[in-house]
């Protein structure tokens, strides 16, 4: 079982790896089959789409690229993180802006190494932070709460 400082230590670590680009030391952090789930670029399984994911989405769109998790908490494989990031956008439509974002994220752990990433965030905010126009906001939130209410556990929630 990881403790909460350890959880503390594997995410300073992962984010290390990604403040630095070094997209293999941010994959080494999860299971060979491991997922990160994030909130823009969807779900990524394995560490090969992982590294992807950073190298091909994320450090393809910001720069500057600052990352630390607080209040590591974990409670047998189930482990929980505040954190805030910032960035610049390189994405030519918004670049120069800086965002600045707020998360809890969750982790299923596996031994020592994240199995699951999910990340809680207000992307609302990151895209007004842009400047995103509000009727492609709208198109985006529709979009993310189709697969919020799509989701299995998400469906098991709502009959009971």
């Amino acid at each position: 079982m990881t403790t909460s400082s350890e959880l503390q230590v594997l995410l300073d670590r992962m984010t290390a790896a990604a403040e630095a680009g070094d997209s293999a030391g941010f994959a080494a952090a999860f299971t060979p089959d491991g997922l990160y789930h994030d909130y823009i670029y969807g779900d990524h399984r394995g560490r090969d789409e992982i590294r992807h994911m950073l190298d091909g989405y994320f450090l393809r769109d910001a720069a500057d690229y600052h990352w630390h998790f607080f209040d590591a908490v974990c409670e047998g494989d189930a482990g929980y993180a505040w954190s805030l990031s910032r960035f610049t956008s390189t994405v030519p439509e918004f670049a120069g802006r800086q965002v600045v974002i707020d998360g809890i994220s969750r982790f299923r752990l596996q031994g020592g190494l994240i199995a699951e990433y999910h990340e809680s965030v207000n992307g609302g905010v990151a895209m007004a932070q842009l400047g995103v126009a509000p009727a492609r906001m709208d198109k985006v939130f529709r979009k993310w709460g189709g697969w919020l209410l799509a989701r299995p556990e998400v469906q098991r929630y709502l009959k009971r």
